[in-house]
C-alpha cells in the first residue's frame, strides 16, 4: 500500500468521539397544546356531525363525558370546548412526564455495561 500525502496516520484511536447522547424527551407544553387542540377540533366536528345527522347523534354520550354539558346551548357548547381542551392537557400532563421518565430509565439501562461473571 502506498502512503499518500495527506492521508491520516493511524494513531490507535477508534475514531472521532461522538457527542454525548441524551434520551428522547417529549416537550410537555407542545404536547398539551397539540392534544388539547386535537380534542377541541374533534369535539367541534362531532357537534357538527350531530347537527347534520340527528338520527346518528352522539349527544347522550357528551353528557357522560363532559360534566355540565347540555345539548345544545351556546354556554354548554363552549363549556364542552373548554373541557375537551382540558382533557388534552390532562393526557399531556400525565403521559408526557411518564414517557420522559421511562425513556430516561431505558436510556440509562442501555448505556450500563453488562456485567459478566
Amino acid at each position: 500500500m502506498s502512503d499518500r500525502k495527506g492521508s491520516p496516520k493511524p494513531t490507535g484511536d477508534l475514531g472521532v468521539p461522538l457527542p454525548p447522547q441524551i434520551p428522547p424527551k417529549l416537550p410537555i407544553v407542545a404536547l398539551g397544546m397539540s392534544l388539547g387542540s386535537f380534542l377541541a377540533i374533534t369535539y367541534v366536528l362531532c357537534v357538527l356531525f350531530d347537527l347534520w345527522f340527528p338520527a346518528l347523534a352522539m349527544n347522550p354520550l357528551w353528557s357522560k363525558f363532559l360534566p355540565g354539558f347540555v345539548w345544545l346551548t351556546w354556554p354548554s357548547f363552549f363549556l364542552g370546548l373548554i373541557e375537551a381542551f382540558a382533557y388534552g392537557w390532562y393526557v399531556a400532563l400525565v403521559f408526557g412526564p411518564l414517557f420522559n421518565l421511562f425513556s430516561a430509565w431505558q436510556f440509562r439501562l442501555s448505556r450500563t455495561p453488562a456485567v459478566s461473571k
